[in-house]
């Protein structure tokens, strides 16, 4: 299409449209296996804004694929037009309604966001997907989204009461229940509109019409149905049948997959909070037969959650850092496991249904192992089980877990017959299915493991999906139970429902969209299954050489590859965990790590380029990455962006130059080494109006910025000097790292530490040696290679004699168990140092643990403490071991503020470009706690970056959890 049209669609919109590569490329997927490159991409601000592109698509005969979150898993948001993004600027709750339970929203509304309001009211949203934390209720809409509460609470097509629609031709329609009076005047008339309900009026009437669905759509008592337009659920009225009920067209829209009419607003019926006493059963088997064979009587008892999680899923949470830790109540190595969750209003009922449950279970005699969990277990299993989706993406290799056949839902009778002939298919093609399921509702995700880059595994891709079509239609159930259609299946609805109701489906689509732009190639008219996928088949893979190794993943472009698209990068600050700052600060998705991940794939799979990393475009993407590493352990499938990043600039300055400000930077524990001999010379300068600023500008650091005070110290003597006034130190010997950070800015929590370590009884030697954290950040990996290989050298004795290392800021020590692990060639030695290499915080809270140290060692006086933990140590380690040792004084009162990153990442809030978002992320969370807390209460924060980020944007000093204990001390 000719440029300057989409130029002149461009000025005519309130929102933006995009057109530009890098833009186009990350919207080119979404959670399934396509891959469809837009014209441009659309941001509209208001409801005119989307009648100006309907008009636009009209005229020019362009595809509109509307688009939330962008986690479907079908490929319903892709496609070769305009992708209009509906989650920036359609966010707003309109209205709730106290007495009827209901609230209006904007399709950009995030479920979990949503429920959070509401909660004060008493109120929630019932359906609940995996994805409830990102996921937002036009995409829900347009899904019928379910997920584990629908066997209490229905799926979303029962809760939509209203929708206020943009109509193809660019008119207003509100749909709600109407009566037969009201059908009959709206059909009067010669607007799209009342066509609409003319024609469908005509449609359905027909006798022969209404046996036809009868006859072959799935089963009623299936409840999660999404084959194809629900036009089956718009005979149960007073229009077409004996039902009392009123006509609402709002049932055939949830799940048009925005095929039929754009929303601008939803009305949602809402429930009463769920009972406050919970208790979940997880029932391990040895076999999926044993535990497919306890669904049907489990479910006669009232269930609130009946899922289904099998070994591959849980193998897969064995190398996740986040969900390791979720995995407590597995017990064995179970082929399957039920997990079965009752509510009740008192404790007495609770026990009344848990005791049931639990004979119904004990009389079955299946399960091998039957734990009970309480509280917060609960909510940890369930992350387990929500994390399922993503965490398939941790398959190495080509070979994945491929969503086709994964939404199949039949009736719970059939339910174990249909597995049987469902596992006879897969044993014919010598799979091995990924089995995760809702399986009190009769729907399980079922998942062949495919390599879609090898054409033999595409043709296996229609085989499979085509035969277990057939199985489906066999047991008369639903091929799209709650994921949609999509790419993936709207192939198959003719096979599905019969090709009389496919063209009576094709004919619904007219009748609300005659130019057919409204997402084009799905339900009908659908493009093939086979075809558009995220990978070119049987293509020669790209050979990129890299400085890091990710022979983890095989390679880096593997790694980036890495990313499904689930888009667990898209939560907001109101939800628990860091990942992702940026995103969280500009709720731009190209600030997402999916969207990084997506960018590096692309130009690195279709770069013409001698350095494939020499483009701007990815520049651009990895601008905002913090380095935080949130996504190293948050996303479900570990795509370590950070890591990425450092790889992408050392390739991008090779080819581009290196600027001065990146120089200044990577260099800058030589510079403070430097300035130290002067240090009262260089602080004067740093402090002084004129030259600070001169510094600043030449530097390309904001104004707004302070800058950091240097300084020397004899750490050596310092330690003579404790250990000549300690005679026993009787403990263990440790090395004390001093990193680059605390030989030249934070020498006082250094002094603490030695300070700390001998009071306590410990035998401390020093280390000194610069991390390289500099280099890596800036992406000088040569400097940084050279440093861990001679630094490797230096700990050689200390690796060998077994003495572990403890360090003091997070992002030096902690990289001898990440960066380093990627930066030399001898593992033997790089496993002794992520193995002997310790936060401060960690190594003591083991020796709290082994009774070495006790409270007697430190006052009762009391004092309150808020910890901000530094995202590395999140990542990499975990804060507990920080709460663990600041509550070791009996009378500190400690909490976590769960602040996510603080959003000065290194040098990167110190550039003046970055400056307005570092700020923008640490306003997210962390400064208003810090605010919030009186002036007697002790921030601790074991990040140097932290520290000054807290300073600069609360006027708050915070100290070092090291500082704090040695103050604590009263040996």
């Amino acid at each position: 299409m000719d440029k300057k049209l989409l130029k002149d669609l461009s000025e005519s919109l309130e929102g933006e449209l995009l057109f530009d590569e890098l833009s186009k490329a990350i919207y080119a997927t979404d959670a399934s296996v396509y891959r469809k490159l837009p014209l441009a991409v659309a941001y509209p601000k208001n409801p005119q804004d989307i009648k100006t592109l309907l008009a636009f698509a009209n005229k020019n005969r362009v595809g509109l694929i509307p688009r939330t979150a962008g986690t479907s898993l079908a490929g319903q948001c892709v496609g070769e037009g305009i992708v209009v993004d509906m989650s920036r600027h359609f966010t707003k709750i309109i209205h709730l309604d106290k007495e009827k339970k209901q609230v209006t929203v904007q399709p950009g509304m995030v479920r979990d966001e949503l429920n959070q309001y509401l909660q004060p009211f008493g109120l929630f949203f019932g359906p609940n997907t995996s994805t409830s934390n990102r996921c937002m209720i036009g995409g829900m809409v347009g899904n019928n989204s379910s997920g584990t509460t629908s066997i209490q609470y229905g799926v979303t097509r029962d809760k939509v009461v209203a929708m206020q629609c943009i109509l193809s031709d660019g008119s207003d329609a509100h749909f709600t229940d109407i009566s037969k009076e009201t059908f009959d005047q709206k059909r009067i008339g010669d607007s799209l509109e009342a066509n609409i309900y003319q024609k469908l009026y005509e449609e359905l009437s027909n006798p022969e019409t209404q046996q036809q669905i009868a006859d072959e759509f799935p089963k009623p008592s299936i409840h999660r149905r999404n084959t194809g337009y629900a036009v089956d659920e718009l005979l149960n009225n007073r229009i077409f049948g004996d039902d009392k009920e009123d006509f609402n067209l709002c049932k055939l829209l949830s799940g048009s997959e925005g095929t039929l009419a754009f929303t601008t607003e939803v009305t949602l019926q809402l429930d009463d909070v769920p009972p406050p006493f919970a208790a979940m059963v997880a029932t391990h088997y040895h076999t999926l037969e044993d535990c497919l064979s306890d669904v049907a009587p489990v479910m006669q008892h009232s269930l609130h959650l009946c899922e289904m999680m099998d070994k591959v899923i849980l193998d897969c949470t064995k190398n996740n850092r986040a969900q390791l830790a979720n995995r407590f109540f597995v017990e064995g190595d179970p082929a399957g496991i039920l997990m079965l969750e009752v509510k009740a209003d008192s404790k007495e009922d609770l026990e009344k249904q848990l005791e049931a449950l639990l004979k119904t279970i004990e009389k079955s005699g299946l399960s091998y192992a039957s734990p009970v969990l309480y509280g917060d277990d609960i909510n940890k299993a369930i992350e387990l089980r929500k994390a399922g989706l993503g965490l398939l993406g941790n398959m190495v290799g080509d070979r994945k877990a491929v969503a086709c056949i994964e939404d199949t839902a039949v009736a719970l009778e059939d339910l174990k017959d249909f597995i049987g002939e469902f596992t006879q298919i897969m044993k014919e093609y010598g799979q091995d299915a990924v089995y995760y399921a809702h399986a009190g509702a009769g729907e399980l995700h079922l998942r062949p493991i495919l390599n879609l880059k090898k054409a033999e595994d595409v043709v296996l891709f229609r085989r499979i999906t085509t035969d277990v079509a057939q199985l489906t239609k066999k047991y008369q159930g639903s091929f799209s139970g709650e994921h949609g259609d999509g790419i993936v299946r709207a192939e198959f609805i003719p096979l599905m429902i019969g090709e009389a109701n496919y063209e009576l489906l094709k004919r619904v689509k007219t009748i609300f969209d005659p130019n057919g732009v409204l997402n084009p190639g799905k339900i009908v008219d659908a493009y093939p299954m086979d075809e558009s996928l995220r990978y070119e088949v049987d293509r020669k893979e790209p050979e990129v050489s890299t400085i890091m190794d990710f022979s983890d993943s095989e390679g880096i472009l593997k790694a980036a590859e890495k990313c499904n698209g689930s888009g667990d990068c898209r939560k907001s600050h109101h939800m628990s965990g860091a990942m992702c700052p940026s995103y969280q600060a500009t709720k731009n998705e190209k600030d997402t790590t999916r969207a990084r991940a997506n960018a590096l794939r692309e130009f690195l799979t279709n770069s013409e380029k001698p350095n494939r990393f020499d483009h701007q475009e990815l520049k651009e993407v990895f601008d905002l990455c913090l380095s935080c590493k949130a996504c190293a352990s948050e996303c479900p499938s570990n795509v370590d962006v950070a890591t990425l990043k450092a790889e992408f600039l050392y390739h991008y300055q090779e080819a581009n130059g290196y600027s001065l400000r990146s120089k200044l930077f990577a260099h800058n524990t030589q510079l403070n080494a430097l300035g130290s001999k002067v240090s009262g010379v260089t602080n004067w300068m740093y402090e002084s109006n004129i030259f600070g600023n001169l510094l600043k500008k030449a530097a390309g650091v904001a104004p707004e910025r302070s800058l950091p005070q240097v300084g020397r110290f004899n750490f050596n003597n310092h330690l003579k000097k404790q250990r000549a006034e300690r005679t026993d130190l009787s403990k263990k010997q440790v090395v004390l790292y001093i990193d680059e950070f605390v030989q030249y800015l934070d020498i006082q929590i250094g002094k603490d530490a030695i300070e700390l370590l001998c009071r306590l009884g410990y035998d401390v030697e020093l280390f000194y040696g610069e991390s390289g954290r500099t280099y890596l950040s800036k992406g000088f990996l040569k400097q940084a290679k050279k440093l861990v290989s001679r630094n490797l050298e230096r700990l050689k004795p200390i690796l060998d004699a077994g003495t572990p290392i403890v360090g003091l800021e997070p992002s030096a020590i902690l990289s001898f168990r990440d960066e380093y692990q990627r930066l030399h060639e001898d593992k033997g030695q790089l496993t002794k140092l992520a193995s002997q290499s310790f936060l401060i915080e960690e190594f003591l809270a083991s020796e709290i643990a082994a009774k070495q140290i006790t409270s007697e060692s430190f006052t009762k006086e009391e004092r309150t403490i808020k910890i901000h933990g530094h995202c590395h140590q999140k990542a990499l380690s975990n804060q507990k071991v920080t709460f663990d040792v600041l509550n070791l004084p009996e009378n500190y009162k400690v909490t976590i503020i769960p602040s996510g990153c603080c959003g000065m990442a290194g040098s990167f809030g110190y550039e003046k470009e970055h400056y307005e978002v570092s700020m923008q992320v640490g306003k997210l969370k962390l400064f208003p706690a810090v605010k919030k807390s009186s002036t007697d209460t002790i921030i601790a924060a074991n990040g140097t970056s932290c520290r000054h980020q807290i300073k600069d944007g609360t006027k708050r000093e915070a100290l070092h959890p090291v500082s704090i204990l040695r103050q604590a001390l009263v040996v």
